[in-house]
């Protein structure tokens, strides 16, 4: 709806990764730097770590849009548990190898077959795999066995780990010091600072053609990011609202009286999202899970808390997930809504939207 207001070729805010909005903020580069020092090492485990939508997922993109395909064959998996005896399975698949059989042994074969016959050609395996938090420590090691395939001391496969900063703890664990010696890289992506902020939005912006209108007052880049802390997926729900909000008030500057309202009205959208029936159970929730974390002595109390952590992690993830889910489906229902009613009684639907 706004892009049309504004005279925008497109959503410059949208919450999937689009390789095209690429915006190399200090962290970012460091990142790329990492992945591409591993490309150049061609062996062992590059670990990029990073809080939830701090812009993994586009930093795999664009790694990816960057690699030469005679050199390199590459796939991505992204996890949510991968149990050992799955791994190689889901490997075969993403490099598409039509393998019918679902025996172990033969598929390891199989994969070990296709990495020699891409060695021969000249090219080497990579596998990239996001959500690396989510994976097992028998899968882990099952990645470690299969970096050891090589000829003649040239690895044939290398990996790199992609999650969110609670990997790190699992990287640690006492049965992966294997692995741990075949990391040759670790890089732990920040947020941005504020002039990278403000640098993001305008950048995203350029890229759809924005000549400077909608204009931002001084203090709305400092509303924005004092509110997002920087993190590129909260600045894009945030950034696309404020939008959105300007073209209905047919703002030709978007100022930081508007952002707090936006940021008003997203409150008010959460709070109502959680109803006391909802509320009740979470603390009845909480309550039961603290009763079983108490359970048993030191060792198990520390395992039981790490299991509701990772629990607890798992659904602020899903949550924050739907709810970037939820803003995108309805700035697409108000384009459809505008599209269909062009011409005839679209300021009725611009009006019934304000209301």
């Amino acid at each position: 709806m706004y892009e049309e207001f504004y005279g925008l070729s497109a959503n410059p805010f949208r919450l999937t990764p689009d390789r095209k909005f690429w915006f190399g903020s200090e962290g970012h580069r460091k990142a790329m730097s990492y992945l591409k020092y591993g490309l150049y090492q061609g062996e062992g485990f590059i670990v990029v770590t990073g809080d939830v939508g701090t812009g993994k997922s586009t930093l795999v993109s664009q790694l990816f849009s960057e690699l030469d395909g005679n050199d390199i064959v590459a796939a991505q998996i992204g996890t949510t548990q991968i149990d050992a005896d799955d791994a190689i399975r889901l490997i075969c698949n993403a490099f598409e190898l039509d393998i019918e059989t679902r025996d172990k042994a033969d598929l390891i074969s199989a994969f070990e077959e296709f990495l020699i016959d891409q060695n021969q050609m000249g090219k080497r395996v990579l596998l990239v795999i996001d959500e690396a938090q989510n994976l097992p420590i028998r899968t882990l090691e099952e990645l470690r066995m299969l970096s050891n395939f090589n000829i003649g001391g040239q690895p044939l496969f290398q990996s790199f780990l992609v999650g969110q900063p609670q990997f790190l703890q699992t990287l640690a664990h006492r049965d992966l010091t294997q692995l741990q010696q075949r990391i040759i890289a670790s890089y732990k992506l920040e947020s941005m600072d504020r002039k990278e902020t403000e640098e993001y939005i305008e950048h995203r912006l350029a890229a759809v053609g924005w000549t400077g209108t909608p204009a931002f007052d001084a203090g709305t880049f400092d509303a924005l990011f004092e509110e997002t802390r920087g993190v590129p997926r909260l600045i894009n729900t945030l950034a696309n609202r404020v939008m959105l909000f300007a073209s209905l008030e047919e703002a030709s500057v978007v100022t930081a009286d508007m952002v707090a309202t936006v940021i008003a009205d997203l409150k008010k959208e959460n709070t109502a999202t959680v109803s006391p029936v909802a509320a009740s159970h979470s603390a009845e929730t909480a309550a039961a899970v603290s009763a079983t974390v108490l359970k048993g002595d030191g060792a198990e109390r520390i395992q039981r808390l790490e299991r509701a952590v990772a629990a607890l992690v798992k659904r602020i993830q899903n949550t924050e997930q739907k709810l970037g889910e939820h803003d995108e489906a309805i700035h697409e229902m108000i384009d459809l809504a505008m599209t269909t009613f062009a011409g005839e009684g679209s300021e009725d639907v611009v009006q019934l939207h304000a209301s």
